[in-house]
């Protein structure tokens, strides 16, 4: 949980329904529906959801709050922190057991210098929201819904992430920007590329699964291509252009090869940066302080 400080500020309490998010009500909302072409392209069509707001503190310079996406799926827990009037947004997609304990800093550092920060507690990634972890048994388990036309875990997640970019366009009508770090930076990736309504993306110490060329080495062929495809980040990292694509790694990189994040960012079109930051796997202050400086010019007041 965050941090608050309640001695500072009574704890408020703001329950709402976003309409920008698709609130319908007591309406049950479609279902998510997708389809994969023979090439493996994911193409996702992605039910409403409803959002609640739990507003946890406030100041003059940020408010912090607790937003959940109802689902048809469950429930999906985010963090924002977010000045008055933010300039642009970031949707932060966590690594592997990343927690939003550990963001709390970053989450003021970003709003303070006018950006809205959101963090997704993506399914499976031992958070507040319910799920199974990316791994050996959730491909398979995934593999045996997409045989049987259904909705695969791991698409469910980008659509959760299609959700949340329009809840906070819709909240604040500006510019969201998918950044992930880690595993976090695949699902970013895949959200990006197949979601036009995202500014750009930002991906940290990350690169393909490598589901694709395994399955390709160990000969199999048709649908297990085609899934195995679908879920692979690089497939889809040369769709987001023209939006911007910025890749950071470090070369000392001890979970995903330097060499790694260099091939996946190949793979992008241009308009794209690729940046070396200090340290070793996944995101930190350094990163932070490179994006907050790349973006200060981009968003720099206009005479």
């Amino acid at each position: 949980m965050l941090i608050v400080r309640s001695f500072l500020i009574p704890v408020l309490i703001l329950m709402i329904c976003l309409a920008s998010a698709g609130c319908s009500g007591n309406t049950t909302p479609s279902r998510s529906t997708y389809s994969v072409d023979s090439g493996g392209t994911l193409t996702l069509s992605c039910a409403p959801v409803t959002t609640s707001e739990e507003i946890l503190f406030t100041n003059d310079t940020y408010t912090k709050s607790r937003i959940i996406l109802h689902t048809e799926n469950g429930d999906v827990v985010t963090y924002l922190a977010a000045p008055k009037m933010p300039k642009a947004a970031i949707l932060y997609v966590p690594g592997a057991g990343e927690k939003i304990a550990g963001h709390e800093e970053r989450m003021v550092r970003y709003a303070s210098a006018g950006y809205a920060f959101l963090f997704v507690d993506i399914r499976g990634n031992g958070g507040e929201t319910a799920g199974n972890p990316f791994s050996q048994q959730l491909i398979q388990e995934d593999y045996a819904r997409f045989e049987k036309g259904e909705m695969p875990q791991y698409y469910l997640s980008i659509c959760d992430l299609i959700s949340a970019q329009k809840m906070l366009a819709g909240k604040f009508q500006i510019p969201v920007y998918a950044m992930g770090s880690s595993n976090g930076g695949r699902y970013a990736t895949v959200a990006a590329g197949i979601g036009p309504q995202f500014a750009g993306y930002v991906g940290i110490s990350t690169s393909d699964w490598g589901l694709r060329d395994s399955v390709l080495r160990q000969g199999y062929t048709g649908d297990t291509v085609r899934f195995a495809t679908s879920i692979e980040p690089g497939t889809y990292i040369g769709m987001i252009s023209p939006r911007p694509v910025w890749i950071f790694h470090a070369e000392k990189d001890p979970i995903i090869p330097f060499g790694n994040g260099q091939q996946f960012f190949a793979k992008a079109q241009e308009p794209k940066t690729f940046l070396n930051f200090s340290g070793d796997h996944g995101i930190n202050s350094d990163v932070d302080g490179k994006i907050i400086g790349q973006w200060a010019q981009i968003y720099a007041p206009r005479e």
